[in-house]
């Protein structure tokens, strides 16, 4: 073999290997983790409705609740759980149903 095919092979072998590259950084493909599985729900949780601190504005956006359940709402609270709306008769089980959801009720 002479020195060109040499050169020519290990000029292969090394692009092959991704070690005949252009310099500079490369981006590298991490594993998939819990952590970016987590942040999905980081960003869906935020996304929820916290009846326990929404504004009325907020709280009837929601579809089936007007001004006066907003209202009802925020003079229901504090809520431990958003199913209490229903056991309180603040809401309907028929309005639940469509806001569930959307909503949340978180503790201090």
């Amino acid at each position: 073999m002479r020195v060109s095919s040499k050169v020519a092979v290990v000029a292969l072998s090394l692009a092959s290997l991704g070690l005949f590259a252009t310099p500079g950084p490369r981006a590298m493909p991490g594993p998939l983790t819990s952590d970016r599985s987590a942040s999905t729900i980081v960003l869906a949780t935020e996304a929820l409705i916290d009846i326990n601190t929404a504004s009325k504005k907020q709280l009837s956006a929601l579809p089936g609740i007007g001004d006066a359940r907003s209202d009802a709402i925020i003079k229901g609270r504090p809520y431990k759980g958003k199913d209490e709306l229903v056991q309180k008769n603040v809401i309907p089980d028929s309005v639940y149903q469509q806001i569930k959801d959307k909503i949340i009720a978180k503790q201090k």
